[in-house]
Formats: structure tokens, C-alpha cells, sequence
């Protein structure tokens, strides 16, 4: 399974918010699209994501709701293109302890995968080949 296997299953929109936007501003996207990170995108082009750790770790600090977003993101993205496999996935999550994956191409965001959907791939996966196990076994004589 591919990220684009996910995304054709969930969706490709995702919410963004440019890095001009106050951190007040992204704590009510945050709520009212009820996710856990939101992308920044400026001049079409991701540069950062931003989540809830991120706005915990920031407020515990200061209590500047007007500070812009580019104060809170982390700047160091890293994302995926929609030909990589399930498994890099994982382990990149896992690795570098992070929960949300925008997926670019040729420069575009795509779409975003969380450590859920790909949580959620895997048990359908794991689902799918057990059921198919069952049935073989079924139909053995």
C-alpha cells in the first residue's frame, strides 16, 4: 500500500493557514476542524507544519496569542510523495516522532496522512489478509 492508497481513501484537502497567522488564529482552526496539525503553506508552497504539541510547548512559554505561526511551526518539514510505500511511512512516524505527513509532488501539497491513517491501513490490511485466510481455509477439502 502506497500514500495514495490512503488518500484516495480519506481525502486529499487539507486545512493550511499561512505563516502570517496568529497562533490564536490557529488554535480556532485547530478546534474548528477538530485535527490535531495544520500545514503552512505561503506563496503555494509548504513551509512548516504545525500541531497541538507544538502549540503546548509554545504556550508553556509564552502566553503571546498574536505571535505569528511561523514562531510555532516547525520549519523542518518532512514529507512524503504519494509512491511511497506504508511501511516508510511507519517507520519515518516512528523515527522521527512525528504524527503528521504532508504529501508533496513536484512541489504541491497533496494531502496530509496522520499516524492514525496509517494505523487504520494496516489493521485493514491485516483485516483483508485474514479474512482471505479464513475463506481458503473455508473451501480447503
Amino acid at each position: 500500500m502506497r500514500a495514495a492508497d490512503i488518500l484516495r481513501k480519506k481525502g486529499s484537502s487539507v486545512v493550511t493557514l499561512p505563516s502570517a497567522a496568529t497562533v490564536a488564529q490557529l488554535v480556532e482552526c485547530l478546534d474548528d476542524h477538530k485535527i490535531g496539525a495544520v500545514v503552512v503553506v505561503d506563496d503555494d508552497r509548504v513551509v512548516g507544519v504545525v500541531s497541538e504539541r507544538d502549540v503546548v510547548h509554545y504556550l508553556r512559554g509564552a502566553q503571546d496569542m498574536t505571535r505569528a505561526v511561523s514562531e510555532v511551526m516547525s520549519a523542518d518539514v518532512q514529507s512524503v510523495t504519494s509512491h511511497d510505500d506504508l511501511d516508510l511511512l511507519a517507520v519515518t512516524m516512528t523515527e522521527r516522532r512525528i504524527r503528521h505527513l504532508p504529501v508533496v509532488e513536484d512541489g504541491a501539497l497533496r494531502g496530509i496522512i496522520s499516524i492514525g491513517d496509517v494505523v487504520k491501513a494496516r489493521m485493514d490490511s491485516l483485516q483483508a489478509e485474514r479474512d482471505h485466510l479464513e475463506d481458503y481455509l473455508r473451501k480447503a477439502p
